[in-house]
């Protein structure tokens, strides 16, 4: 089971303002920083109610990643899509049903500003 993931970015001020808006219809909002001065790098921490989404000033990471953060509702889903592209991030897959999955399956996705795969996704029916 995944507690947390750290990634780097390119342009941290950037990514944090992104993921600050696009992570916020999920109630996911920064819970914790540590700074330069502790671990050698800036770093900040998304959660609900503890980080398990990191994202650190050091070199970005590699690849395209895909990270899918659970969504309770299918209106945060539209929600986080909606703030995710408003914030700079790059339509990858509108708000929709993803039947191909299962029948339930509500998801969004977005590129983050270092062309990272971010999705929602609800798994309740309607």
């Amino acid at each position: 089971m995944l507690d947390h993931i750290t990634f780097g970015v390119l342009d941290y001020a950037r990514s944090t303002a992104f993921y600050d808006a696009a992570l916020a219809p999920l109630g996911v909002r920064q819970i914790m920083k540590v700074p330069k001065d502790v671990i050698g790098i800036d770093s900040v921490g998304y959660g609900d109610s503890r980080p398990f989404f990191w994202i650190a000033e050091q070199d970005p990471t590699r690849g395209k990643l895909h990270i899918a953060l659970s969504a309770k509702t299918r209106a945060e889903v539209d929600a986080f899509h909606a703030a995710a592209v408003a914030a700079g991030g790059t339509d990858n897959g509108a708000p929709g049903v993803r039947a191909h999955y299962h029948p339930s399956y509500y998801g969004a996705f977005v590129l983050d500003p270092d062309g990272h795969n971010i999705e929602a996704v609800c798994h309740a029916p309607e």
